[in-house]
């Protein structure tokens, strides 16, 4: 078998993979540079200099194609949520909340108020993986 069959059938299977188990263009990446070297195998002789150029089409070829992946972003807060303490969240430190069936880092907006845990807690933003949350009891 010649390196170009060779390099063509990489790219047809990594192609079909890509179909079968979908990982954000990476497969497909390395098939369209499979294919490439395959064309260019004719020109560059030597296995080591073949498999280089293939990881560097890779590199290439996945940096074109990044933009088609779609940007996740992280889901927005609810106005003015509920959530309860499962722990006590100490004035200026953080503590955990459950919020929608999940358990939260959390701090207390007011940092000079410690919220006692097993409280109600309104959650009133999100910055990172943390809560910011208000007692339930400032507002009775």
């Amino acid at each position: 078998m010649t390196p170009a069959l060779i390099w063509v059938i990489v790219g047809v299977v990594l192609c079909l993979m890509e179909l079968l188990l979908p990982t954000a263009f990476i497969e497909s990446a390395f098939g369209i540079s499979a294919f490439a070297v395959a064309i260019l195998s004719f020109v560059v002789k030597g296995t080591n200099y073949q498999i280089a150029l293939w990881m560097v089409l890779s590199l290439l070829v996945f940096w074109a194609l990044k933009r088609f992946i779609p940007n996740h972003t992280a889901p927005t807060l609810k106005e003015a949520t509920e959530a309860r303490t499962t722990t006590a969240i100490l004035p200026g430190q953080t503590g955990r909340v459950i919020y929608d069936g999940n358990s939260w880092q959390a701090r207390c907006e007011d940092h000079e108020v410690s919220i006692p845990s097993d409280q109600e807690v309104f959650v009133v933003e999100r910055k990172g993986n943390t809560l910011i949350v208000i007692p339930l009891s400032s507002f009775q």
